[in-house]
């Protein structure tokens, strides 16, 4: 019989409640009882995911939002074990980005009927992520958000943390895109994504595709408050056209090196500031239960 790994982060879920839907949802298929697995403060993770790839499940579920599914990709990258994702988070992007209901049924209907689908995943400093990794004001405006705030306001939890930071110096950025020139640019923040969209249902990179083995960068750059507002318009409109406060590449790598030590992200997560951040892409890396309608599409 099929078994599957339920890690779940007791934090963002009541465990007794969603415990019965899924143990139900998979009786229901045909499904041996599951295996599970709670995150702690100490390991949000890391421990789960590698004890759900010692049994030989024939899937791991995640249960939480994109921190979740961040600490468990160390262990899930190159494993092959397809990833199933409850999404409970305050972004989920990584769901909303594939396709995967937010609502506990619906998702729990791709998990057990949907299809497997290889995306690729971005790393930096040995580290995967599936979603951005970022430099500047998103990684300050993602330390602003705190629990308490995400909690009792959702993902615009994010947008009052980067009000606060909307004033802070320019960098000056040294990128360069695989083996390209290295390009000098002014920047508020330079993302790395996987993804395309954002909280929101923001679509800042236009054309990223979770399997096109590329990772999409944009540097975002606007001066005053002015340039702000006239760059949200810009991005909620889906402008394509160059523009001197949005540039947008495509690549393998990614090196970023900033003028001073700043804010760093990845997957809406901070770690650690510092002066770089470094990516590479990994084609295919990372096996996802999509929708079977998306995956088709895809």
């Amino acid at each position: 019989m099929m078994r599957a790994a339920i890690i779940v982060n007791p934090a963002k879920s009541d465990g007794a409640v969603l415990r019965e839907q899924v143990e139900k949802a998979l009786d229901a298929a045909g499904w041996s009882a599951s295996l599970w697995l709670e995150t702690t403060p100490e390991d949000p993770g890391h421990g789960m995911a590698q004890a759900a790839v010692e049994a030989e499940v024939q899937l791991v579920v995640i249960a939480g939002g994109d921190g979740t599914l961040l600490a468990c990709l160390h262990t899930l990258v190159g494993s092959d074990v397809p990833v199933a994702l409850l999404p409970m988070g305050t972004g989920n992007l990584l769901a909303r980005n594939l396709g995967v209901p937010i609502e506990l049924d619906d998702a729990l209907a791709v998990a057990i009927n949907g299809v497997d689908r290889r995306i690729d995943c971005g790393r930096v400093d040995g580290h995967p992520f599936a979603v951005m990794a970022g430099i500047g004001f998103d990684a300050a405006m993602m330390a602003a958000a705190t629990e308490g705030m995400k909690r009792f306001a959702g993902w615009p939890a994010y947008v009052a943390g980067g009000l606060r930071h909307l004033r802070d110096p320019m960098m000056q950025v040294r990128l360069r895109i695989d083996d390209g020139p290295v390009m000098r640019r002014p920047a508020r923040t330079v993302l790395i994504g996987n993804v395309g969209r954002l909280q929101g249902g923001l679509e800042l990179l236009l054309d990223a595709q979770a399997d096109d083995g590329l990772l999409d960068v944009v540097v975002v750059a606007p001066r005053t408050l002015r340039d702000w507002i006239g760059l949200a318009w810009r991005v909620i409109r889906r402008h394509r056209t160059r523009h001197p406060h949005l540039e947008r590449f495509k690549g393998r790598s990614v090196v970023i090196e900033a003028d001073r030590v700043v804010p760093r992200q990845m997957d809406g997560e901070v770690i650690a500031e510092g002066r770089s951040l470094a990516a590479r892409v990994e084609p295919g890396a990372l096996v996802v239960r999509a929708p079977q309608k998306v995956a088709t599409a895809a």
